[in-house]
């Protein structure tokens, strides 16, 4: 069948793959690749990708188009289900024959309820979808493909067996061609990251325990199955020859120095050291020195590392397997190798205080890594903190999909007896005012924006952008 998969038009800002986590309207408008979009679509021929919200495109526009397909897959997560129903159903109006399928970590964990929800949805993907979508794809009986849930013909709905998860991960196809073919590479853009950059995954799944975090304990699993050396460094050769624009390629898997595989992690360096690339990779706060030496040796910019918190009882909690005088010591041995870090926390977790948030602020000014961002605990379905949350009373169960408000701002879902929802949405802004109007980082933004007329309007827009995000955020 002739297939779209589709990320459908949503608020503006929306941020398309770091969505998965925490979909909402970043500080700065950004947008991550559909990467989890173009892996089935290159393995299905004359397949496109269409990404509506980086294109900026409208849903009579993605109508238009979308209707000229067959079958339709459609991304949705917790807060953008609503509108990516209601998307379904004004294309079904249009055509009625076409079938909708909805995939991502929301309709894994509910598909029952999303099948429900909506006449207009077909089918639902679970686990790992990529050959999921392509037997739907070829035509095959719903009733021979593993992995899918769908509506039969008296409206119950099916269940079949779960689909393995995929242990080969070379025979994936690169993802790189299927961007060049379907997206606007200049709409792709992240305030940390050289501009223009491109995105991929080498790996799935992650050996952590966090509570919070949704992709591992929906979709990707806790084994870490990797590409190989070779097979990572074949793309980023083939991005080098046909993409000669790109500045930097970021490793977007959860943790891509993860401490089982840190041989590969030092092959893929010197690879992308011949390669001359520039780079950039998620990395847990517990790296080694010699491996951050070699990495930085061979082409390494920035990590983009997940602290959270400043309090250890709290890290301790969410079952992140880091104490913060560990993390202090790498983020020391990052600034020794010129390492800029991206540093990611956030604010309500369990055990969270109004002293434990000052705790935290002061922690992140103390390591100052070069930027950072802040978000509130999302307790998105299917993770631990969200059964945590129900079970402790911090969450009522059908207030789950109010992660975000109808500007697309992430919201404080869950409250505390002796920290309401209120106090703790207001305190990220007390963060980032405390972290970034400082003398000493004004400075360091001045001095990067000095460094080049590029950078410099970069950073003036993405101030705009911050005030603004702060001004919507206050109100």
């Amino acid at each position: 069948m002739k297939t779209l998969f589709l990320q459908a038009p949503s608020f503006d800002g929306f941020d398309g793959g770091a969505g998965s986590r925490y979909q909402a309207k970043r500080e700065i408008k950004s947008f991550w690749y559909p990467t989890w979009l173009a892996q089935p679509a290159a393995l299905i021929p004359d397949s496109r990708v269409l990404d509506a919200p980086a294109d900026e495109i409208g849903v009579e526009e993605t109508l238009a188009i979308a209707e000229k397909y067959d079958l339709v897959f459609i991304h949705t997560s917790t807060p953008s289900f609503p509108t990516d129903a209601k998307f379904a159903e004004l294309l079904k109006e249009r055509k009625p024959g076409i079938i909708i399928g909805l995939v991502g970590a929301k309709v894994a964990v509910d598909p029952t309820d999303s099948l429900t929800a909506s006449a207009a949805i077909d089918l639902v993907c679970r686990e790992e979808f990529d050959y999921t979508c392509k037997e739907v794809a070829e035509g095959r009986p719903f009733a021979d493909i593993t992995g899918i849930s769908y509506k039969l013909a008296d409206g119950s709905v099916k269940h079949n067996p779960p689909r393995a998860m995929i242990e080969n991960m070379d025979d994936l196809p690169f993802v790189a061609p299927i961007y060049k073919r379907d997206l606007k590479i200049p709409n792709y853009f992240i305030g940390y990251l050289n501009y223009p950059y491109i995105s991929i995954y080498t790996g799935r799944g992650c050996r952590s325990k966090c509570t919070f975090c949704l992709w591992p304990q929906t979709v990707g699993g806790h084994r870490y199955r990797v590409r190989s050396a070779d097979n990572v460094i074949a793309e980023a050769k083939w991005i080098k020859e046909n993409m000669p624009e790109i500045k930097e390629l970021m490793f977007d898997d959860d943790t891509f120095t993860d401490s089982s595989n840190l041989e590969r992690v030092h092959d893929i360096a010197r690879g992308l050291g011949k390669l001359g690339w520039t780079w950039s990779c998620n990395a847990k706060a517990n790296v080694p020195y010699e491996s951050l030496k070699i990495m930085k040796e061979n082409g390494l910019r920035l990590l983009l590392v997940g602290y959270e918190s400043g309090d250890d009882q709290i890290l301790h909690n969410i079952k992140k397997g880091l104490r913060t005088d560990i993390a202090r010591k790498f983020t020391e041995n990052c600034r020794k190798l010129g390492i800029q870090i991206h540093g990611t926390f956030i604010l309500g977790l369990p055990g969270e205080t109004k002293e434990t948030i000052a705790k935290t602020i002061e922690y992140a000014k103390e390591i100052n890594p070069h930027t950072i961002q802040v978000s509130l605990a999302a307790p998105y379905p299917g993770t631990a903190l969200y059964n945590q949350a129900i079970e402790n009373g911090w969450l009522e169960k059908n207030h789950a999909v109010n992660l975000v408000n109808e500007k697309g701002v992430q919201l404080a879902a869950i409250s505390y007896p002796h920290l309401s929802k209120e106090e703790i949405f207001h305190s990220m802004e007390q963060f980032y005012r405390a972290f970034y109007f400082r003398p000493s980082k004004i400075w360091e933004i001045v001095r990067e924006m000095m460094a080049s007329w590029d950078m410099t309007k970069r950073r003036l827009r993405e101030g705009v952008e911050f005030f603004r995000f702060l001004r919507a955020h206050e109100s």
